[in-house]
């Protein structure tokens, strides 16, 4: 599949500098990050959320876990996990489970964890589970612009640290 036009469209209107990095078939964001040989918290991760509202994006590193209940206070709404089978027809040039982080250019709300801005460089998924964006912060914060910024995510604790 390679880069979602949606992607390819957002990243060149947007003037944004960017490369594109191939890796080896992967099913979950820290084999991603393995495959592609890369620091998992250089990878954002999006999670994709619900209410009688709508949907919600939220964008995190790939090594954190969402705090939904500090989301949910955030927002003031009752925000569930999205049903990969419910959001295809919006991520329609998307495989199940390689969204991209800028959703506002599918028409969502997007919400972006703050941790993100402190990795030196940025990669994210493409529309499929081969490719990755690769961009250095500065630029993937001109391309989160219209996202709204807060914290809402923590890395877990390792076992036996």
């Amino acid at each position: 599949m390679s880069i979602s036009p949606t992607v390819q469209q957002c990243l060149n209107n947007s003037g944004i500098k960017y490369e594109i990095v191939r890796h080896p078939h992967s099913h979950s964001s820290s084999e991603t990050a393995e495959t592609a040989h890369i620091p998992g918290d250089h990878l954002a991760k999006t999670i994709v959320l619900e209410d009688e509202q709508g949907y919600v994006a939220a964008v995190v590193p790939s090594t954190h876990h969402l705090r939904l209940a500090k989301l949910r206070a955030q927002t003031g709404r009752r925000l569930a996990l999205a049903k990969e089978s419910d959001i295809r027809e919006t991520f329609k040039d998307c495989e199940v489970g390689a969204i991209p982080p800028m959703c506002t250019a599918y028409g969502m709300m997007t919400l972006m964890d703050e941790s993100l801005a402190s990795a030196p460089d940025i990669y994210f998924e493409a529309g499929d589970h081969e490719t990755l964006v690769h961009l250095q912060t500065g630029e993937f914060m001109r391309l989160m612009e219209q996202a709204e910024k807060t914290r809402f995510s923590h890395r877990p604790q390792s076992i036996g640290h």
